[in-house]
């Protein structure tokens, strides 16, 4: 099948795993992409479908590795050179070692070269990994620190120690000399390199800027094209392209100030794109390594399966355990208390997860050695892959038993304090504007509302409080109808602005929609009682007849959510009422004011906040945790400003 069709294909499960996750957040979402991989291999034109290795190295795995580089602290990683140097390099060519002749002598199969490149494919960590299966514990910041710097740099050592494996076993003959040399201008180089280029990338991004050329068109896809361009010209000078990638990309965090002078419509969609990329990528591997294991298990006999089982569970254990002394023998500083030190040296060995660069690794296997095919190539294929599957389970069991559950790691004060400094940013950007001093007021005095509103809202507590208010809406308009008590057209303004609310809140559901589209057929259905009904065509008139009717809607609503406010939910409560107040504020004004000038000042205004918060991020103001919770509430501000409108 054409290459094409398969990415797109994997694209398309990659989405079906992410809504499966959605519904059933219990399990770790690496394994739905696993099973809908796996399940997909049963198509037939689907089975066959493989990637270069090379392909994979170039147009996945440095994307992914280059957004990490960009992501981390240049400050942190200086500071932390020597715990880095430790972590990546030391411990990644000790682990090597020792599983390495450990697998040698415990399967007599594996010659020494074949059982190193084994070990060094299960070296590399996978930090994206970890972070899905700690999304709802507190890990230690430490050991969350040295887990993000181990798996910016050890993929390269894992990589360059499988490529002189691969050597040694064509050659049949290994230099020590050779070796280091090669694997210190594999990895200096790399990095030097990769420094190198990020800088020439940035300057010219800057370049670009100040001949006013400051246009997503050409500064988004530079951006993305970096990590491509990067890792190519580092393997074509036999530099380690992963490590080149990695230092671009931390090049882009050391000089990211600079680039801070772009416009924030151009910072918002290079991180919402380098977001959406990153997850769709490192789905795609998860999805590839689910619908290569049909292949690799027909090639394996029931008790052929046990053993291999056996060999990935021996290999994690000579890891773990590994990782767990290197952090008790104090070879990487984890700081703490002992009782401390000996949880955070059990949370690092666990949070050594394999994943992305592992299965990468797994299926650059060279096919042919010296032009014969190599026989134990599905068999490592298949191990790596027991390997990746067992420290997944392992830290989705383990982590919940060690780590406490993760709290708010900012106070109700922070909160609001960054609330009202992002509307007063998007305030002083509509103030800065001459034209539409009306429009501009009216859109001020809502957005001024949001600063009274700095309390936390439960989004799924929200949105089902606000499907019900829905439902009691279109009960009362069932019933007005039935009575007849509104004219025709004042039912289909109604069925065209309930329809509206729910479609732009998307979050309702299939049932909301089900319930919607059921009244608007039941309504249908009474308007021929309608039609001897003389419908309103005076403008002043029919605005009337819509605020009396919105009113008696209002009213119906508020009586409702009186019934079931409680303490629990008195924040999302209010947020409704504020809702359906807005709404009947929208009416007022509609015939006074410009409603597209009003709409794109709103639109600019929200980008503006979100912006606000994103820069904060970036320039350390706030943390990661308050930047969520604040984008939510913006974003839950936005969602009540279309429903009302």
């Amino acid at each position: 099948m054409s290459t094409i069709f398969g990415v797109l294909t994997l694209i398309v499960a990659v989405v079906i795993a992410n809504i499966a996750h959605l519904f059933f957040p219990r399990l770790p979402l690496a394994f739905y992409q696993i099973f809908v991989g796996f399940f997909l291999a049963l198509w037939p034109s689907i089975s066959t479908f493989t990637l270069e290795p090379e392909t994979f190295l170039l147009l996945i795995i440095a994307p992914l590795l280059f957004n990490d580089g960009q992501n981390a602290s240049f400050r942190a990683i200086s500071r932390n050179v020597k715990q880095i140097i430790s972590m990546t390099v030391y411990l990644a060519i000790f682990t090597v070692l020792v599983a390495g002749i450990g697998l040698h002598f415990a399967v007599a199969a594996f010659s020494l070269p074949l059982a190193f490149m084994l070990a060094a494919i299960i070296t590399p960590t996978d930090a994206v990994a970890v972070k899905s299966l700690t999304t709802g514990v507190a890990m230690p910041a430490n050991v969350h620190r040295t887990l993000e710097h181990e798996s910016l740099f050890n993929d390269a050592s894992g990589l360059v120690l499988f490529s002189l494996a691969a050597s040694t076993l064509a050659s049949g003959q290994f230099s020590l000399v050779h070796g280091l040399t090669t694997f210190l201008y594999v990895f200096l180089g790399g990095i030097i390199f990769g420094a190198l280029a990020g800088w020439l990338m940035i300057e010219l991004r800057l370049f670009l800027m100040r001949t006013n050329v400051d246009i997503g068109q050409i500064v988004i896809p530079l951006n993305v094209m970096t990590p491509v361009i990067v890792y190519w010209l580092a393997e074509e000078l036999h530099c380690s392209g992963i490590l080149a990638v990695v230092a671009a990309g931390i090049m882009h965090s050391l000089l990211n100030d600079r680039l801070r002078l772009t416009s924030a419509k151009v910072q918002i969609a290079t991180t919402t794109l380098w977001q959406i990329l990153s997850d769709t990528l490192n789905g795609i591997v998860f999805v590839f390594l689910g619908l290569s294991l049909p292949e690799a298990l027909g090639a394996t006999t029931p008790q052929s399966l046990g053993n291999l089982t056996l060999i990935a569970i021996f290999l994690y254990l000579i890891t773990t355990g590994i990782r767990y002394l290197w952090a008790r023998l104090n070879f990487v500083d984890l700081k703490g208390s002992t009782e401390d030190q000996r949880k955070n040296a059990l949370v690092l060995a666990l949070g050594g997860i394999h994943g992305t660069i592992t299965l990468a690794m797994a299926f650059s296997i060279p096919t042919l050695i010296n032009g014969r095919p190599l026989a134990l190539r599905n068999t490592m294929i298949l191990i790596a892959a027991l390997v990746i599957l067992i420290s997944i389970i392992n830290g989705a069991l383990l982590f919940p038993k060690l780590l406490p559950p993760k709290r708010n790691t900012y106070t109700a004060t922070e909160f609001a304090n960054g609330l009202i400094a992002a509307v007063q940013t998007a305030i002083g950007r509509i103030e800065e504007a001459a034209a539409h001093p009306r429009e501009r007021a009216a859109v001020i005095d809502q957005l001024s509302s949001q600063m009274t509103l700095t309390y936390q809202v439960n989004s799924a507590t929200y949105q089902k409080i606000l499907a019900d208010c829905h439902e009691v809406e279109m009960q009362l308009i069932d019933e007005l109808s039935q009575e007849g008590q509104i004219d025709q057209f004042l039912l289909d303004f109604y069925q065209h602005l309930i329809t509206q609310s729910v479609v732009n809140h998307t979050n309702h559901g299939l049932r909301s929609f089900i319930r919607t589209f059921y009244h608007r057929w039941k309504w249908r259905r009474i308007r021929h009682k309608l039609r001897q009904v003389q419908v309103t065509t005076a403008t002043d008139a029919v605005q009337k007849e819509i605020r009396n009717l919105l009113a008696r809607t209002t009213w119906a609503v508020n009586n409702h959510l009186n019934q079931v406010q409680t303490s629990t939910n008195v924040n999302e409560v209010a947020m409704v009422r504020r809702l359906y107040l807005n709404r009947i504020r929208a009416l007022s004004r509609q015939q006074r004011l410009d409603q597209e000038v009003m709409h794109q000042l709103f639109v600019s205004a929200f980008q503006d906040e979100h912006s606000f918060i994103q820069q904060a991020l970036a320039a350390g103001d706030i943390n990661a945790d308050l930047a969520k919770a604040l984008n939510e509430h913006i974003s839950i501000d936005e969602l009540v400003y279309m429903q009302s409108n």
